[in-house]
């Protein structure tokens, strides 16, 4: 929990040169737009032998109509049921992630999007027994992801809209989220 206040204080620390944008009157510099500011996230869930909860709550500044960037948290949650052939669970392999993402995305056209999201999550976890076998910890340990991908903007009146998007881990690290493969992700932006 420590490293989690670390990281989220480091959160708060990036954001602060693009807060910290606005100049002094006197040089003539342009202000930071309140109205430029964006809010959104990812959210996500599936349920079942393999349960996923996700909330990725974001805050980014549209340097421009086809540019945009910020940063923001990740909430993950999984847990997967492992079952012998007549269908009895034999064990639970459960990991929690917290962690911070940045993102950047590039509109080529208003309603198309491509995206990289560098991000850095602390990830801890437990394997539980049926047989009564003690519970097997999982030592903590730091993973690194970095998000590439694309998709659409579903509008849904003025700046806001919903994402919808293919994505790929592209560092591949064991311990990813995000598995092995190219996965969807939905969205959304106001």
């Amino acid at each position: 929990m420590k490293s989690f206040s670390l990281m989220l204080l480091a959160a708060s620390l990036l954001a602060l040169p693009v807060m910290a944008q606005e100049p002094a009157p006197e040089t003539g510099k342009k202000k930071l737009d309140p109205s430029r500011l964006v809010f959104g996230g990812n959210m996500g869930a599936t349920f079942g032998d393999f349960t996923f909860i996700q909330a990725s709550p974001q805050v980014g500044y549209m340097f421009s109509d086809k540019f945009t960037a910020g940063a923001g948290i990740n909430f993950i949650s999984s847990t997967e049921k492992f079952r012998n052939f007549q269908g009895n669970e034999l064990y639970r392999y459960s990991n929690s992630y917290g962690g911070l993402n940045m993102f950047a995305r590039f509109f080529p056209v208003r309603f198309l999007m491509a995206s990289l999201q560098p991000e850095l999550n602390y990830n801890w976890g437990k394997i539980r027994y049926k047989d009564g076998t003690p519970t097997q910890r999982i030592e903590g340990a730091f993973v690194p992801s970095l998000l590439l991908g694309g998709g659409v903007v579903i509008p849904s009146g003025g700046r806001g809209g919903m994402l919808l998007s293919v994505q790929y881990d592209v560092v591949q690290s064991n311990r990813s989220p995000y598995g092995r493969r190219a996965f969807v992700n939905f969205g959304f932006i106001f």
